[in-house]
């Protein structure tokens, strides 16, 4: 009572009352009220497609609200553009990044705003970048261009951006996704000194340890609705805020079973491959996966990940190396012949690599079975078969569409996930690349993504996952690598924490001082 009596003596900095918006079969908000006090952090929770977003890109001036008022510093407010927004304070840093691939970081930064107008000195310009990320912990170089950044140093670009134009209410979502641990440590050291500065910020995260950490209050949204209105977290437990948001118990720790690893299904050696930028990404990987098994790969954002999923996928040349799938080698063969191979991919850009997203939920499901019968009808595509095949697959993966016809660009995050998940685990695949399966996903759907890869791994599938989120790795891993700058720094078999850092940071594990038994727990 005494945190409420507190938070209440703090001005408003955001009112939102009674917002309504709806879109083709779906109410996203239904009557939402939402209250932000100036100096504080305040995090909003929900599953996927709970409208967390929609009701962030009403205030961001994205969307427009078929009813409710917004009020900004006591002023009510009518927002027809982003730019509004932003005039009256407001930025929003989104989950699926709002950057121009072609342009470097600092013309991405630069873009829309009034100042410079005439002579744009880009070196000047690229400095003052430099600088604002090194202050926030946020290197990047200025002069890369977007498309050849990794998706955690794109997000940095994002933060950046926001940072740069000196927003005093700052919507961040899911801003530390691709983050590592001493990242995620640096930018909430960050958001606490924005804090007291006295700025406000909206927290949209599926990571409960890390909204339990830093917001000062919550609101949770279930399909819609308010359950929780600005409750303090003081006292509140990581399970109650689970049950709060998906309306049931959250199993956090699943329970694997005993398999005996097989074959060796997947075999890397000596691997070497160039990044976007043509330089050196992997120096030298060998390893292998056996059927029945989860290898993870531990590391932190661009340290060669991304680019050894797509070699072993096909989607990259390999400049040196061998890679083996089920005893035959497949080295910069193509994507055809993965797929034949029987290797699935869950690619970490789920929007612009994983889906179409102007198809429809039934073409994206399809795309590796089109030419096959009954779905392919000699040259003809038979569309029943196409869309009895996609209601299957909605009802075994619980994807939420209104039907199978709707373009997956309309699809919250984790249903578009689901999508992805249907299309590669329906191909029974012999070898699963997951990169990130979990990013951006609340904690029922990361429940059930955890469930599908443990049922692959019970089914006999190799299975290499990719993720930065340590939690995942130990929980579900048999064995866990460690990557850094493109070389494998060792292996551990027991969920040793500190040993896992080392190999992230660059200490090879056969040259490590002798590690004390950290697990996970």
């Amino acid at each position: 009572m005494e945190a409420v009596e507190k938070s209440q003596e703090k001005p408003i900095a955001v009112q939102m009352s009674g917002v309504v918006k709806h879109f083709p079969g779906v109410l996203a908000n239904d009557h939402v009220d939402f209250t932000l006090f100036k100096g504080e952090i305040h995090a909003l929770l929900g599953e996927n497609g709970a409208g967390k977003s929609t009701l962030m890109n009403i205030l961001a001036g994205l969307y427009r609200p078929d009813a409710g008022t917004i009020v900004v510093s006591g002023k009510t407010c009518t927002f027809n553009s982003p730019r509004d927004a932003i005039h009256a304070g407001i930025g929003m840093i989104h989950q699926h990044f709002m950057l121009v691939p072609s342009m470097t970081v600092t013309e991405n930064i630069l873009l829309g705003l009034e100042e410079p107008r005439f002579r744009l000195r880009l070196s000047h310009y690229d400095e003052q970048i430099r600088a604002l990320g090194e202050r926030f912990g946020m290197r990047v170089d200025p002069k890369a261009r977007i498309w050849q950044l990794s998706v955690g140093e794109q997000q940095r670009v994002e933060i950046l951006k926001m940072l740069y134009r000196g927003a005093e209410i700052l919507i961040m979502d899911e801003p530390t996704a691709v983050l590592a641990p001493a990242e995620v440590e640096e930018l909430f050291h960050t958001l606490r000194r924005m804090r007291e500065e006295g700025k406000s910020i909206i927290f949209i995260s599926h990571k409960l340890n890390e909204v339990t950490a830093i917001a000062d209050r919550v609101t949770v949204l279930r399909r819609g609705k308010v359950t929780a209105a600005g409750l303090p977290l003081a006292g509140v437990s990581r399970a109650e805020l689970a049950r709060l948001m998906v309306g049931r118990e959250v199993v956090f720790n699943l329970q694997k079973k005993p398999v005996q690893p097989g074959e060796v299904v997947l075999k890397v050696e000596n691997l070497h491959a160039l990044n976007d930028r043509g330089l050196p990404a992997l120096r030298g990987v060998s390893f292998e996966v056996r059927r029945g098994e989860i290898v993870g790969l531990a590391g932190v954002a661009g340290n060669g990940q991304r680019e050894l999923a797509e070699v072993i996928t096909c989607l990259r040349k390999a400049e040196k190396g061998h890679i083996w799938v089920g005893g035959e080698e497949i080295t910069n063969c193509n994507v055809s012949k993965g797929i034949r191979k029987g290797i699935a991919h869950i690619p970490e850009d789920r929007t612009h690599v994983g889906t179409a997203p102007n198809l429809s939920v039934t073409d994206n499901v399809i795309l590796k079975k089109y030419k096959e019968p009954p779905i392919a009808n000699g040259w003809m595509l038979n569309q029943v078969a196409a869309t009895g095949y996609a209601e299957d697959l909605k009802k075994g993966f619980e994807i939420l569409v209104p039907t199978v016809e709707t373009p997956v660009r309309l699809l919250s995050g984790g249903n578009l996930q689901r999508v992805i998940l249907a299309r590669e685990i329906s191909a029974q695949p012999q070898l699963l690349i997951a990169v990130q399966p979990t990013r951006g996903l609340d904690v029922g759907a990361i429940e059930g993504v955890h469930r599908l890869l443990l049922a692959q791994r019970e089914a006999g599938a190799a299975i290499l996952l990719i993720s930065e989120e340590l939690e995942e790795l130990i929980d579900l891993s048999d064995r866990i690598l460690g990557i850094y700058e493109g070389q494998i720094m060792g292996e551990v078999t027991d969920g040793n924490l500190e040993a896992i850092g080392l190999m992230m940071t660059g200490t090879r594990l056969e040259n490590a001082p002798a590690v004390p038994e950290v697990r996970h727990e």
